[in-house]
């Protein structure tokens, strides 16, 4: 955990989020509390971190994601020296996706 977001507001807006049981109310909530242009920015940054991820290029991920090349290398770095909050959604999304023992 990074200590310098650990506050009081940061605690609360993050218990907030965890009240959130559809997109849909993920929808409702972020639109309220963010800009469109914060949204997309975070959104991006979600998306490129899922492409580095899976091994793609800077050009391919430019290419298709319309991100800068510095969005990238900052994200390519919370990525390597960060607190693995991305990759804990990508394996936990995984698990999600994919099928049970019973449903196979």
């Amino acid at each position: 955990m990074n200590p310098k977001i650990k506050n009081s507001g940061t605690d609360a807006l993050f218990k907030a989020i965890l009240t959130l049981d559809t997109v849909e109310e993920c929808y409702a909530f972020f639109d309220d509390l963010c800009t469109v242009p914060e949204l997309k920015a975070m959104a991006q940054r979600y998306v490129v971190a899922k492409m580095l991820s899976e091994g793609e290029i800077y050009n391919e991920i430019v290419r298709e994601t319309g991100a800068s090349t510095a969005t990238i290398s900052r994200v390519n770095r919370s990525l390597n020296y960060g607190s693995d909050g991305y990759r804990l959604t990508f394996e936990r999304l995984k698990e999600q996706d994919e099928p049970s023992e019973d449903n196979k």
